[in-house]
């Protein structure tokens, strides 16, 4: 069933259930209002008849005999005067068979030649006034005032139907604009959704679906960039790989090892590549499935050095306090060692790299200096880009992801790095986070 005919049915048999309800407590109320009207008259004709007779003297019902008075049966009001003794004095109904007698005064219902009448007696200086009417004209005016009441009732609730009908309708025609134009996009097309006056309650909807197209065209771009990054980047090592290894079948002795020394050094720099490219899908995608160890600016120093071969080439300058840092320890290790493993490339043998700790302003930086030889003058925005080594760079070392697999890790826990040439040479890294809460145990 479609939302508008839900919202149809499901608001019309309220209307309708509503209406029906009120409808019955009008009826109640009016039966009761009628009955009260012409008891109310009834009684106020009873005491008009009764000031009447008052204002005869006595000795005008000394001859009288018959009623005086008579009016067709089928008139719906009657009346009678009983004398004090129970004589009947007058009355308009004379072919009654029974009189007006009423045992008592006030209201009584009785039936009178098989017709059911309502009865009021007024008594005054021994006088009984009684009035009645039918009741059949009774139930005869109260269906002329309900039939009265409801056309207008009845044509009121089919106009709000229809007016319903239409109000659902307009109301959701921007819903209907929404699906016609996600049918007409190409599977491809992840531009915004524009809906000319959404209503306050759709533009949530149309903003989330808008940051779902957005994220998702980010996803397709990141899956796009690692397919073309990899090929790009892995087809180089393939082709030395798959060479060294034909060299090695066709050599023998000292010259076939030294071939497949090469293949196999081809294979570990590939190994690394993927490793590199996988963490920065990662971490570029936004993932959280990361292990949330907590860690220390010690601990991350220390793990990020066993996993270099050559780490003893870094000094370690800290303040012996140990900092926990808001990242995520793999993460962590991963950022200050490729930092390490970058500085270590371009720092001669012979020569040391530092790495410092600060705490400053509720942030820890790690700090890594070399003594390379990038100039002091020269731009340092190249150096996250992807691939990029640099022109000084050995050839075959690295895969230019270390530096920009940092940035991101640094972006990612609202982190920072910056680049900055010294003056005799070579660079000063400073990669910062902020600091983390202690935990308690």
């Amino acid at each position: 069933m479609s939302l508008r005919w839900r919202l149809l049915l499901t608001l019309g048999l309220s209307f309708a259930a509503l209406w029906g309800l009120v409808a019955v407590w009008l009826y109640s109320d009016l039966q009761d209002q009628v009955r009260d009207t012409l008891d109310q008259r009834l009684a106020a004709s009873a005491r008009m008849v009764a000031g009447l007779v008052a204002q005869l003297p006595e000795s005008a019902w000394q001859n009288t005999g018959d009623p005086v008075l008579s009016v067709p049966s089928s008139a719906g009001v009657a009346c009678q005067i009983n004398a004090p003794s129970g004589r009947v004095l007058m009355r308009t109904h004379g072919q009654f068979d029974d009189g007006l007698e009423s045992p008592a005064p006030g209201f009584t219902d009785r039936d009178i030649d098989g017709e059911r009448w309502r009865l009021f007696t007024y008594v005054q200086n021994g006088v009984h006034i009684t009035t009645a009417d039918r009741l059949v004209e009774r139930s005869a005016l109260q269906r002329n005032v309900i039939a009265v009441a409801a056309v207008p009732f009845a044509v009121a609730l089919l106009g709000s139907l229809v007016v319903l009908w239409f109000g659902i309708r307009r109301g959701l025609r921007p819903l209907e604009r929404l699906r016609g134009e996600l049918s007409r996009r190409a599977p491809d097309t992840l531009t915004p959704v524009e809906i000319d006056d959404a209503p306050t309650e759709l533009r949530p909807a149309v903003d989330t679906l808008n940051q779902l197209l957005v994220r998702t065209g980010e996803t397709l771009a990141r899956e796009q960039r690692f397919t073309s990054d990899a090929a790009h980047e892995l087809r180089t090592p393939l082709t030395a790989i798959k060479t060294h290894v034909q060299l090695a079948k066709r050599l023998d002795g000292d010259k076939a090892y030294a071939a497949l020394a090469q293949a196999e050094a081809g294979i570990a720099r590939l190994q690394r590549t993927l490793e590199q490219l996988l963490l920065l899908a990662r971490v570029e995608a936004g993932e959280s499935h990361f292990d949330m160890e907590q860690a220390t600016s010690s601990a991350i120093a220390t793990a990020a050095l066993a996993d270099l071969p050559n780490g003893g080439r870094v000094g370690i300058h800290e303040n012996g306090v140990a900092i926990p840092v808001a990242v995520p320890k793999a993460l962590a290790t991963a950022a200050l060692r490729n930092l390490l493993d970058n500085a270590l490339r371009h720092t001669r043998a012979d020569r040391e790299v530092s790495l410092a700790i600060e705490l400053k302003a509720a942030r820890v930086t790690f700090v890594v200096c070399d003594q390379g030889d990038w100039p002091a003058d020269r731009d340092t925005q190249p150096l996250t880009q992807r691939f990029w080594r640099g022109a000084a760079s050995r050839a075959g070392a690295g895969s230019g992801l270390g530096l920009t697999i940092a940035a991101a890790i640094a972006e990612r826990f609202a982190g920072e790095l910056v680049f900055e040439p010294r003056p005799g040479g070579g660079l000063a890294v400073r990669l910062s986070w902020p600091r983390a809460a202690l935990s308690e145990d």
